[in-house]
């Protein structure tokens, strides 16, 4: 998996939060997409850590988050 952590966040990234996340709050992650790499950060820390990953890891995350089996 092509994981890096860094510890701020890049003010240049459109992030997004979940469809699923109600106005309330409560425990959401935001995604941010760039060329090559998915931007993943804490919805109540927006200052960091992010989590950066690969496309390929990107999708297994989502695959193993929505139950699906690769």
């Amino acid at each position: 998996m092509n994981t890096a952590r860094t510890s701020t966040t890049a003010p240049e990234l459109l992030w997004q939060k979940s469809s699923y996340s109600g106005a309330e709050g409560g425990e959401c992650i935001e995604v941010a997409d760039t060329p090559g790499t998915v931007h993943v950060r804490d919805s109540k820390q927006l200052g960091g850590p992010v989590v950066t990953l690969g496309p390929a890891a990107w999708a297994r995350f989502v695959e193993l988050a929505a139950g699906h089996t690769v």
